[in-house]
């Protein structure tokens, strides 16, 4: 089937396609900024088009020939999105109709009957009507929070249970929610484009297998993540906006998604009806639980394997891609806390000759080189040290995945380019040491990359407070690997 995603390059849109892809069909993928989507793993096996959801051409030419439109936008971020919504989805329904699609797919949000809805939920609600009124059969998928990594809603969640050990806040923290994981919205996209018969057009509630309080998500994401249980104090005088500015200051989510947001927690959002198994039938695996789902989501994370870029998420040696997963078109602010320091030196010494000091490191003979406890180390003669260490030692062929160093492990080598040693010290948090050769015109380039991923509120404290002392041990470090490889191998030895 020829499918157009809009809104390729959101949260939804960017981890769809690769699964539209894996079922065969044709993809086009459609943004309002398609250079986003630059050095995508999938970029050459799909057609990239520009279309600004506010321009009726832009949206007739990205419809036209197509079967099923997948509509994933909205301009929560924009302080009317209410109306912006409505107009895109008024262009995008006309545009469908006079294009031929034959089906549209819409991922909307679960309303609560009867009530009057927060602002959030009453666009999504409009959104979903029109595209149901356009003429074209329309599937309107509902779902509450999304568990993953870059969903807004789940960062929300995971910077105030991380960051807080303690919580005063309004009594929307008792209203009940279904969660649902990312894979399986992903399941429920992708199959309802083969949905037979072919003129349904309703609206489908999916969910996950538990329903819960946003308290209870919050401790058992505490439970999950190996935090302290979370203590939780409700106040009713607290108004879903003075919430919205306090998780504004706690967690880096902006205020212009945390106000809607937040407003619409004051409804409960349990799924009314499972009738879309009638068409679709649940994965073969079950529906994924709320602790799985968190446990995915944070799998990347704590494997220091957050990517800087598309290639890096994919590298062959890198843990296969899971929806879960944080991508390089997430926001800045999701993806969870991890602190690096990196730093690159230009060195005369060739690319050969610097790995191999770099392998040293990864031996029992050069671990002296790395600091055993980089946030104390402050001592002037340890610092020299590293770099008599480095001179002295003779080089080995590095240790397997398992070595034991003096407070490191090597956890990954990939000859003759990079070499990655992971914390085995006591730190509230996780810690990995990267360090990198690459050829340039003149010698090479070292490359040191620090990376800390904090455990809760003292992880935060600890990274931030040891920022003087870790930027003099770590800075010499580079130094003095890099000045190590532009000395002379002493005579009889390998390097």
């Amino acid at each position: 089937m020829r499918c157009v995603v809009v809104g390729a390059t959101g949260y939804i849109g960017s981890r769809l396609i690769p699964e539209l892809l894996a079922r065969g069909h044709t993809v086009r993928a459609a943004a309002r900024s398609p250079a986003r989507l630059a050095g995508v793993p999938w970029l050459d096996q799909v057609e990239l088009v520009r279309a600004d959801v506010g321009d009726p051409g832009q949206v007739a030419a990205a419809l036209a020939g197509q079967d099923v439109l997948y509509y994933l936008v909205h301009s929560l971020h924009q302080r009317d999105f209410v109306e912006r919504d409505r107009a895109a989805a008024r262009t995008v329904a006309l545009a469908a109709r006079r294009a031929g699609v034959r089906r549209i797919i819409y991922l909307g949000g679960i309303s609560p009957a009867g009530q009057r809805l927060s602002a959030h939920l009453a666009s999504r609600e409009e959104v979903g009507l029109k595209l149901l009124g356009s003429g074209v059969p329309t599937v309107v998928l509902r779902a509450a929070v999304v568990i993953g990594s870059g969903s807004a809603s789940f960062e929300m969640l995971r910077y105030l249970t991380e960051r807080l050990p303690a919580m005063v806040t309004p009594r929307w923290v008792r209203s009940r929610v279904q969660p649902i994981a990312i894979r399986d919205v992903l399941y429920y996209l992708t199959r309802t484009a083969e949905l037979v018969p072919a003129e349904v057009n309703r609206g489908f509630d999916i969910g996950g297998p538990e329903v819960l309080t946003y308290w209870e998500m919050m401790c058992r994401y505490a439970a999950v993540a190996g935090l302290p249980r979370r203590v939780v104090v409700p106040v009713p005088l607290l108004t879903p906006w003075l919430s919205a500015q306090w998780v504004n200051l706690v967690t880096p989510v902006p205020r212009s998604i945390a106000v809607p947001l937040i407003s619409s927690l004051v409804h409960e959002v349990v799924c009314r009806d499972h009738d879309l198994a009638a068409y679709v039938p649940d994965p073969a695996r079950g529906l994924t639980g709320y602790d799985e789902a968190v446990t995915l989501a944070l799998a990347r994370t704590r494997q220091a394997d957050v990517p800087s870029r598309w290639a890096r998420a994919t590298a062959p040696r890198a843990r296969p891609f899971s929806p879960s997963d944080p991508l390089p078109t997430d926001p800045d602010w999701s993806g969870g806390t991890v602190y690096q320091d990196v730093r690159e030196l230009a060195t005369a010494a060739e690319p050969a000759r610097l790995w191999r000091v770099i392998e040293a490191v990864g031996t029992e003979n050069g671990r002296r080189a790395i600091p055993t406890a980089w946030p104390a180390s402050t001592g002037s003669g340890r610092l020299a040290r590293y770099a008599e260490a480095l001179r002295r030692r003779v080089l080995r062929p590095a240790g397997s995945a398992d070595t034991a160093l003096a407070g490191w492990r090597v956890e990954d080598v990939e000859r003759p380019r990079r070499l990655r040693l992971r914390a085995r010290l006591r730190l509230p948090g996780q810690a990995w040491l990267e360090l990198s050769a690459a050829p340039a015109a003149q010698g090479s380039v070292y490359r040191q990359r620090a990376i800390f991923e904090p455990h809760g509120l003292l992880g935060q404290v600890c990274w931030k407070s040891f920022a003087p002392v870790r930027g003099v041990v770590l800075g010499r470090m580079a130094r003095t690997i890099a000045a190590a490889a532009e000395q002379p191998a002493p005579v009889g030895q390998p390097w």
